[in-house]
């Protein structure tokens, strides 16, 4: 595979530098909230009820830096044996795990910022496990008992990038409709994304891959906030999202992909082992470039949450953009106790970052994607 460290500026979509200097009308994260499945499993759990015993598979799963991961493992026989899915059982199964996680996300979210279920006046639904019609917000209006005249959007497909590429449309949206609430919800049945064979190519992707679902609120703290359901104001320390940076890297279009196997008869997808060192090869300039728009450096963002892709991507994005292991702490430590959440993996750390009490006033934070595409998204935030 090709890797590219350049990029031309018509691949950066950015906003303009003179639009953070006035934060009035600026979209705010005023809450968060996270779910996952039933079932947790170790990787050794998970290496026996798959029944792997080839041991350059149980070395991936073993030395994956991931403890622990919720899954929905598929049926077994007598002999605990899983049963094959089909693909239409893996798309039932997406279903079902994607409202049921993110009706507890969003709820969660709802009580975390004190918003009422009927204040919300968009709602955003992010998914790359499963393809739905009609789709998951529409599926989740009613299985919840939203309002039915809720503005709504679903992004399929877009992979654990899409969280950014959610929060970007939908800031704007907000900005647009000052006081009004508006939720987004990653929700990643991974469990319903898996083939299960004695390939490599399977293996990687099944070491890493957990269920999950998370949900923010976000309100413009426009001139107009006074109809908000409570106020902006009410929402102390909640960050303003500033701009945004986007960057395609085109060699690398085909190094994760979800793609049809024959043999399987499902839906399969793929991961180059050289993804890490072309995110990696990559993200200096993208942060370089969302940063320098805002007047900023890399030394003053105190606060850093990196899409938990894995052990190697986040390693090579820590060395190039010269991060210390404690700016990624929630990072790996999302890794480490859920694995890799697709689209949602970054708004898990958010939230333990939030519950760690660290955050001042003025500070600066970066969240940062990597997913399909090659892409990176990223996004600047303050306190």
């Amino acid at each position: 595979m090709t890797t590219s460290t350049g990029l031309l500026d018509a691949d950066l979509v950015e906003t303009p530098a003179s639009e953070e200097k006035d934060t009035a009308g600026a979209a705010r994260i005023v809450g968060v909230g996270t779910a996952t499945t039933e079932h947790s499993y170790t990787q050794r759990e998970l290496l026996d009820i798959f029944k792997i015993t080839d041991p350059r598979v149980r070395s991936v799963f073993l030395n994956s830096a991931i403890e622990r991961r919720f899954l929905t493992v598929p049926p077994r026989d007598a002999e605990g044996t899983c049963l094959p899915e089909t693909q239409g059982e893996l798309l039932a199964k997406h279903r079902r795990l994607a409202l049921e996680m993110g009706a507890k996300a969003v709820h969660a979210c709802l009580d975390n910022s004190g918003i009422e279920l009927s204040d919300i006046d968009y709602l955003c639904c992010v998914t790359t496990t499963g393809f739905l019609t009609p789709g998951l917000s529409a599926r989740l209006i009613r299985h919840m008992g939203i309002l039915p005249d809720t503005s709504r959007v679903d992004i399929v497909g877009m992979g654990c990038n899409a969280g950014l590429n959610a929060l970007n449309a939908t800031a704007a949206w907000a900005v647009a409709n000052p006081g009004k609430v508006a939720v987004i919800l990653c929700a990643e049945a991974c469990s319903a994304a898996y083939v299960i064979d004695s390939t490599m190519r399977t293996a990687v992707v099944n070491s890493l891959f957990g269920d999950g679902a998370a949900a923010i609120a976000l309100i413009s703290d426009g001139p107009d906030t006074a109809y908000a359901p409570s106020g902006v104001a009410s929402f102390p320390g909640s960050p303003r999202v500033l701009r945004f940076a986007s960057q395609l890297i085109p060699d690398a279009i085909d190094a994760m992909r979800y793609d049809w196997d024959d043999q399987q008869g499902k839906f399969s997808f793929y991961l180059d082992p050289e993804v890490p060192y072309v995110v990696g090869a990559n993200a200096e300039q993208v942060i370089d470039r969302l940063l320098t728009g805002a007047g900023l450096r890399r030394s003053d963002i105190r606060q850093w949450l990196v899409h938990s892709g894995g052990k190697k991507v986040i390693d090579a994005v820590r060395v190039n953009l010269g991060l210390t292991r404690h700016h990624v702490r929630h990072t790996t430590g999302v890794l480490r106790d859920f694995g890799n959440l697709s689209s949602g993996s970054f708004l898990f750390s958010y939230e333990r970052l939030l519950k760690e009490g660290v955050v001042e006033a003025g500070d600066y934070g970066v969240l940062m994607t990597m997913g399909p595409g090659s892409t990176i998204e990223t996004a600047l935030v303050q306190w």
